[in-house]
């Protein structure tokens, strides 16, 4: 198996965990779970609220799936050139929750809404990781 596919596999398998959390633990504070946000609290005698909340986060768990399933076919049919050009995709898409979702996530963190404290730099440095399996792996790809 090359470079690439591994690290394509290594995601899968995270975020495979990710989308457990979020169907069948979606206020866990670990993984993607958004028991971080403590305004979850506050909306659970709020019927209409808390199951449109629990909507987003299935619905998001559901394009996690897809976006998994569809790197597997990748990974499992697909050329070289397509998964360098994957990868490149992945850098790509990963980088956007810096334009986002980062600048909300810190705002919520200073403000004292998210439980633990600090977890927007956790999570930007997780991310950061992420960038760094796959721009790594390119190098390693087009070195070897």
């Amino acid at each position: 198996m090359d470079i690439l596919s591994i690290s394509i596999v290594i995601f899968c398998i995270l975020e495979l965990f990710n989308v457990f959390i979020l169907y069948f633990k979606p206020t866990s504070k670990i993984g993607n779970g958004t028991g971080i946000f403590n305004a979850l609290n506050n909306i659970k005698d709020d019927e209409p609220m808390y199951l449109f909340v629990h909507y987003l986060i299935y619905w998001v768990a559901g394009v996690k799936l897809i976006f998994i399933f569809l790197l597997f076919v990748i990974l499992f049919t697909a050329s070289q050139l397509t998964k360098v050009l994957t990868i490149i995709a992945m850098i790509l898409s990963i980088s956007t929750y810096f334009f986002k979702l980062h600048p909300i996530l810190k705002k919520l963190d200073d403000l004292g809404k998210i439980t633990p404290k600090g977890y927007s730099k956790k999570l930007k440095y997780m991310i950061i990781g992420f960038l760094c399996l796959f721009i790594i792996s390119l190098v390693i790809y087009f070195l070897s």
